[in-house]
C-alpha cells in the first residue's frame, strides 16, 4: 500500500519552515488565500501545491515584488515574515548556512 506522507504543518516544520513550503504558507496568508491560523497540518502534496499555483497567480499582479505590493498587502508581508524570521532564529535557524551543513 502507497501512503502519501502528510504535511506537519507550518508550526511542526523543523527551524521555523524557513523553506519553500513554509514560504508557500506564509505568502498565502499574505495574500488572504488560507486564514493565518491555517498551518496546513496534514495536508497532501497536491494541497501544498495547488496553495502554491494560487500564490504564484496572486504574485504575478505584483511583478513577483515586494516593493510592488499595495501598502496593505506590504505591511501584512513585513509582519508575517519577520515573526517567521525571528521564531526560526529561537529555534536555531541560521540563513548563513545550507541544508548541508
Amino acid at each position: 500500500m502507497n501512503k502519501t506522507k502528510k504535511y506537519a504543518g507550518i508550526d511542526n516544520d523543523p527551524k521555523g519552515a524557513m523553506n519553500p513550503t513554509g514560504n508557500i504558507i506564509r505568502d498565502a496568508w499574505v495574500f488572504g488565500l488560507i486564514p493565518e491560523t491555517e498551518t496546513c497540518e496534514g495536508w497532501l502534496p497536491q494541497g501544498i501545491d495547488n496553495l502554491y499555483d494560487k500564490v504564484y497567480a496572486e504574485w504575478e499582479k505584483y511583478g513577483h515584488l515586494v516593493s510592488h505590493l499595495p501598502p496593505e498587502l506590504g505591511q501584512r508581508h513585513q509582519r508575517i515574515y519577520d515573526e517567521a524570521v525571528r521564531h526560526a532564529r529561537d529555534l536555531g535557524w541560521d540563513p548563513e548556512l545550507s541544508e548541508s551543513d
